[in-house]
């Protein structure tokens, strides 16, 4: 396997209750390294450009709302094969489907306020990794 990278958000509900180095703790157990991050407060134009594709969704709103309610984690990952490893290490989008040991499992306290948020392809992680970081941001 080739070492790859992945976009990865702490998402309010967890930094709301401190759960910043713990997630972090998971996703560094499993084998990814974080080779960029920062904390901030997501802005509405940030949220709605970043969840532009869910714009015709039913939830899109709510999200958005969500997402800029309190501040967030964004960071780039690094690991063998990281797209699949941190979807591994979140588990299912929805707490109650996802594994023993999961960061959602763990950590989600609903569907929506599930803690974490992890590119699906290596593709995205490109495209969400250019919308948050500066290359000379990352430092791996």
């Amino acid at each position: 396997m080739a070492v790859t990278r992945t976009f990865s958000i702490i998402k309010p509900d967890a930094t709301r209750r401190n759960l910043t180095g713990a997630v972090t703790k998971a996703l560094e157990d499993a084998g990814l390294r974080v080779v960029a991050s920062k904390r901030i407060h997501m802005t509405n134009e940030q949220a709605g450009g970043f969840y532009a594709v869910h714009k015709e969704r039913p939830f899109y709103n709510d999200l958005c709302a969500f997402m800029t309610s309190g501040p967030v984690v964004v960071q780039v990952l690094e690991g063998e094969d990281a797209v699949k490893l941190n979807r591994d290490v979140m588990g299912a989008t929805n707490p109650a489907d996802a594994a023993e040991g999961t960061i959602r499992k763990l950590f989600a306290e609903s569907i929506e306020a599930n803690s974490v948020h992890g590119s699906d392809s290596d593709e995205n992680a490109a495209i969400e990794i250019a919308f948050f970081f500066k290359p000379e941001e990352i430092v791996g």
